[in-house]
């Protein structure tokens, strides 16, 4: 490794940079920040030998962009494409994107938001089933989601008028955004010509294995698949991998390997590994964190690991369901338009998503319902009004935010509790309470909520 090379007085520069492009694939002038591009391209070499050494992943830095490509080794539906107000991409708005992606790389220096909505709308008549109609309001709003990725990435950038405008009444309003091709090339760069794939699978690393050279394991790779799953999930388990790759994640050079390049701090359990971000800034999802959402996840991760730990009363075990994956895959060829569904053969190549195929502690959702109740009624008052009032958002969000730190997976009647959520038994929670106030200032409303942050909570 060539951090072994870096001065100790620059190595934390070093692994701010690793960790910048591996958990954001695409840096631009602008993009995540106006230092990040700097930063790469100060250990532009460094990081391209690393990251083709470890991961197999190649680097591209130019001027204006720095491009990851990475290696797919499975189908992760924990990781969409979302709007400014965190609102997951559906399917028409995924469909605008990549139109009014091929629409700018045809484009001159610059576009309005009404030419470009020309563009997409005349290619939607290709499409069955998909279209842009301006006059709609839900496809106008669809359209400036889309449109509003593309600029927070840099490849468009607004020069004059607003989105919003034209969003509201398109023959009122209007944008004009200045293109930058060299965003626009970089972000869609597949690694394999789409016309000939049949299946989804086909993007995947080891969906295009021929010959029995081919399928012989390669130490190497098998190396390199393990750090790619140590940087890429939450939680990587013994369980979900592949024979020869289980020693592998115990092996403490592999690990450290890992944490220094990343800087990141490995927590090692017998039933897997997990990458400690201690900065708050390589993960997507900061936890604990504040917010009422995360907080409640918090509160439910305390109490699902002392119901599956209390030795009096112990959950019964049940079976995890099979791995997800291949289904995922088959529901995306599904959505192919005129495109067949997936073979069994090329389904295989998913790589497992889940501990399937062994026994974890189920907690059924009238328990979680009851709990979640309580919670609230001890803590409601601290919440944000908008979680007040609903019970059963708050539920659903503070679960999936669990499933998708890989700490519960959610199945029919309840939830599984994977073994990383024990972390997380004995949640310590400090209220804050405002200081008492004197008879000449003003009385406080002790009926109006407090902040997302009243909860004070930290787990041991």
């Amino acid at each position: 490794m060539t951090s072994d090379r870096i001065p100790a007085l620059a190595l934390d520069n070093y692994q701010r940079a690793a960790r910048v492009i591996l958990s954001n694939h695409l840096v631009t002038q602008t993009y995540p920040d106006r230092i990040a591009l700097p930063l790469l391209r100060r250990w532009a070499t460094e990081l391209r030998e690393d990251l083709l050494d470890l991961f197999g992943y190649r680097l591209e830095v130019t001027e204006t962009t720095a491009r990851l490509f990475p290696i797919i080794d499975r189908l992760d539906p924990t990781q969409p494409a979302r709007t400014a107000t965190e609102r997951i991409f559906d399917r028409r708005r995924y469909a605008y994107l990549t139109l009014a992606l091929a629409a700018l790389g045809r484009a001159g220096d610059q576009i309005t938001l009404s030419e470009l909505a020309d563009h997409v709308a005349a290619e939607t008549m290709q499409v069955d089933g998909l279209e842009l109609a301006t006059e709609r309001g839900s496809d106008r709003d669809a359209f400036v989601d889309a449109v509003g990725w593309l600029a927070t990435r840099g490849a468009i950038t607004l020069a004059d008028g607003d989105a919003g405008g034209w969003a509201s009444d398109p023959n009122a309003g209007e944008a004009l955004y200045d293109i930058d091709r060299t965003v626009v090339l970089a972000l869609f760069r597949p690694p394999r010509v789409l016309q000939q794939l049949h299946s989804v699978s086909g993007l995947l690393s080891g969906a295009a294995t021929d010959t029995l050279e081919d399928l012989a394991p390669d130490p190497q790779e098998s190396s390199r698949r393990v750090r790619r799953a140590l940087v890429e999930r939450p939680v990587v388990y013994a369980v979900e991998l592949p024979t020869d790759e289980v020693g592998l994640l115990g092996s403490e050079r592999l690990i450290a390997e890992v944490e220094e390049l990343t800087g990141l701090s490995a927590e090692r359990r017998a039933e897997g590994v997990a990458l400690i971000d201690t900065s708050g800034r390589f993960s997507d999802i900061r936890f604990p964190s504040t917010g009422t959402l995360a907080q409640v996840a918090l509160l439910l991760a305390g109490e699902l690991a002392d119901r599956v730990l209390d030795p009096d009363q112990p959950p019964y075990l049940l079976g995890a369901p099979p791995d997800s994956s291949a289904a995922l895959a088959r529901q995306l060829d599904a959505a192919i338009p005129d495109s067949p569904l997936v073979d069994a053969d090329e389904s295989s190549a998913v790589a497992a998503g889940s501990p399937s195929g062994t026994d974890l502690p189920f907690v059924e959702d009238s328990w979680i319902n009851a709990t979640i109740e309580g919670l609230i009624e001890r803590y409601g008052k601290t919440f944000a009004a908008q979680w007040q009032a609903d019970h059963l958002g708050l539920r659903s969000g503070a679960v999936a935010l669990l499933a998708r730190l890989r700490l519960v997976l959610v199945v029919d009647g309840g939830l599984l509790a994977l073994p990383a959520l024990a972390r997380y038994r004995g949640v310590v929670v400090n209220v804050r309470t405002h200081p008492e106030q004197s008879l000449f200032t003003a009385p406080i409303d002790n009926s109006a909520p407090m902040d997302d942050t009243a909860i004070e909570s930290e787990h041991r």
